[in-house]
């Protein structure tokens, strides 16, 4: 291949093509600011437990559903957002504890969890998920009772769909791209 410059044409050798060039939509990040909550694809319906099922109950519900949280939530009418019990909940709080199968699931959930509202841009659930290091975001309407709940896979899941093929197609070892010596050894 020989390509122009000027007036100089100079043969160019596979191998130095240099970096490859990797589009990038201009709006990845507008989007990620501006794009409600409510706009994403999210799991299923997220899983609702009272505060009194016990521990071994709610992570057979978990497991069943195929779930890694559940939200624990008032007995009584509307139902308020009381806690999340999440899988590290179990492993850090509820192993720990004698007798954790019979536990009730108030006592090892983590209380008042940090809540957004679906209209919320997820650029906010992203922030509370790298600041608290949670994976899991319950999503609440204004009198506190859970509509949703958006997962870091979610989020993830966003971001792909915003990204160009180029992206989604370099390999997973950037040393792979780039051939050490004009004949790649």
């Amino acid at each position: 291949m020989v390509e122009s410059y000027g007036r100089e044409e100079q043969e160019v050798l596979e191998g130095d093509e240099g970096e490859p060039e990797v589009g990038r939509h201009a709006d990845v990040g507008h989007q990620i600011l501006t794009t409600p909550l409510s706009a994403i694809k999210r799991s299923p319906a997220p899983i609702r437990v009272g505060p009194d099922v016990t521990v071994a109950r709610a992570v057979e519900i978990m497991r069943t559903k195929k779930v890694s949280a559940v939200m624990v939530v008032d007995r009584k009418a509307p139902r308020k957002l009381l806690g999340i019990f999440t899988e590290r909940d179990f492993l850090e709080q509820a192993l720990g504890t004698r007798g954790y199968a019979k536990t009730p699931v108030r006592k090892v959930m983590r209380r008042a969890p940090e809540t957004l509202r679906e209209k919320d841009p997820v650029a906010y659930a992203l922030n509370k998920m790298a600041v608290g290091r949670f994976r899991h975001v319950p999503l609440v309407d204004g009198r506190g009772v859970p509509v949703g709940m958006v997962s870091v896979r979610d989020v993830i899941d966003f971001i792909v769909e915003l990204c160009p093929e180029e992206i989604l197609n370099l390999p997973s070892d950037p040393e792979l791209a780039i051939p050490r010596t004009v004949d790649g050894d």
